[in-house]
């Protein structure tokens, strides 16, 4: 399977890329197979049924805003987040959701839009089956999607003819494992990010490739930016209040307190992980990095190494990127980034690895040290279970970008302070991962029926 870098990086909207972005994706998928077997005209009422952890948590996570504005043709990448709330209001105020924005059909949003919290379907606990009916209520059509996590869609029939079959784009540089990824960067004398820069071309040109990585960092930035700039309470009943514009205030009022507390650099990641995560659990823009729930690492990382890094540049954004994403592919291709699947060592644990990687590219570190670098990373997340309270995204989610950011810039320095020698390989800590989220109980697993999810009081 080939993966771009653009699989990983996905520009989309809050709270959760495999509950919000994958479903969102899913319905647009089934109404265009409507259109393309030329039924959608025949359609009269469209059902949504969602299974496992989008049944448990899935009102939580804006899975049933995400399939209705789906339905109605909408992509995570190109919808305004403004507009969502207000066509939800007018769908289930009139009973009616228009598919592809040009077939008024029937739908009940209690009859239509069906949250199974104790049934799955067979391949993934994030499952989804989508049915239209004719006028007669007889089935026309019926499929069931998975939401795998990052925003990934997969189908468990016909995947060639929706188009979601997995890529066999042939590369330069082809690598499954990490051993395969630095025994080619070894073989040809190149750096991670130049391999994947080589690899990316088989979808695109170089220069577009720098632009569109550069796009999505620039939406990174804009993410930080609005989140320092957004106060009030994060939606849902838990009124949890939005701390980072609060930070940047006191920040920007006491400019001299980075000289009396050399640790104030940690306060200002904290910071920009802070503001994206709740941005994000608002429903923001944001880019999987490689999930939504985990979309604030890697950003706050970054800006880490542009505000505090010395002769920090455009092309190190660059060099941390691509190094970020194979190591994410790796996480993909042998294990999970899924908290539905494997726990949030699957979602913060791998953002952390690829910023501790990425960072330690950024900063020159050598093939050993990169690697050793996202070891770490992952090695001290391992078993991070995924209990949100109340189902929503926020606690203890945000916090965790932040703890998950702080941890990956203190495994790049370990790294580069050392030789690159280590006794645990990266796919030793991979399959580590793979291992403990296959025997973590489900309920710790994005069901909010565990940890912190059942430990704390919703207010």
């Amino acid at each position: 399977m080939s993966i771009s870098i653009f699989d990983l990086f996905k520009i989309g909207i809050g709270p959760s890329s495999s509950h919000t972005v994958g479903p969102m994706r899913a319905a647009v998928l089934f109404v265009k197979r409507l259109e393309q077997a030329e039924l959608i005209q025949s359609v009269d009422r469209i059902a949504a049924e969602l299974y496992g952890s989008l049944g448990h948590t899935g009102r939580g996570h804006g899975t049933d805003k995400a399939v209705l504005l789906g339905l109605e043709g909408h992509l995570p990448d190109t919808v305004d987040p403004d507009y969502v709330p207000q066509r939800v209001t007018e769908i289930l105020e009139q009973q009616t959701i228009s598919l592809l924005n040009r077939h008024p059909v029937k739908f009940k949003h209690r009859k239509d839009l069906i949250f199974h919290k104790r049934q799955t379907l067979p391949h993934h606990p994030n499952g989804m089956r989508f049915t239209a009916f004719d006028a007669s209520g007889q089935p026309l059509l019926s499929r069931d999607y998975y939401s795998v996590g990052g925003g990934f869609v997969v189908n468990n029939d016909e995947a060639e003819e929706d188009r979601i079959v997995a890529d066999t784009t042939q590369v330069k540089y082809p690598f499954k494992t990490g051993e395969d990824l630095f025994n080619a960067c070894a073989t040809h004398n190149i750096r991670i990010a130049e391999l994947m820069l080589a690899n990316e071309t088989a979808w695109r040109d170089r220069d577009t490739i720098r632009s569109e990585l550069l796009n999505i960092w620039e939406t990174m930035r804009a993410c930080v930016e609005r989140g320092c700039h957004s106060p009030g309470e994060l939606p849902g009943p838990l009124k949890v209040v939005r701390r980072a514009p609060t930070l940047f205030a006191q920040f920007g009022s006491d400019p001299q307190s980075a000289r009396e507390d050399p640790l104030e650099i940690l306060d200002w990641v904290n910071l920009f992980a802070l503001a994206v995560n709740e941005e994000n659990a608002a429903g923001g823009r944001v880019v999987t990095a490689p999930t939504n729930g985990a979309a604030g690492i890697i950003p706050a990382v970054i800006l880490y190494y542009k505000h505090f890094v010395p002769h920090s540049d455009e092309d190190g954004i660059l060099e941390f990127l691509l190094t970020a994403a194979a190591i994410g592919i790796l996480y993909k291709e042998n294990a999970s980034i899924s908290g539905a699947e494997v726990g949030c060592q699957g979602e913060v644990g791998v953002a952390c690895s690829m910023a501790a990687g990425g960072l330690t590219a950024a900063m020159g570190g050598s093939l050993s040290q990169i690697e050793n670098a996202a070891e770490i990373g992952m090695e001290h997340n391992l078993g991070l279970t995924c209990d949100p309270v109340g189902g929503l995204v926020q606690i203890p989610c945000i916090e965790r970008n932040a703890m998950g950011a702080v941890k990956a810039i203190n495994a790049s320095r370990m790294a580069l302070r050392g030789d690159g020698k280590h006794q645990v390989t990266l796919d030793r800590v991979i399959k580590t991962m793979r291992d403990t989220g296959a025997d973590m109980k489900t309920k710790y697993k994005e069901t909010s029926r565990g940890g912190l999810a059942v430990n704390v009081i919703e207010c």
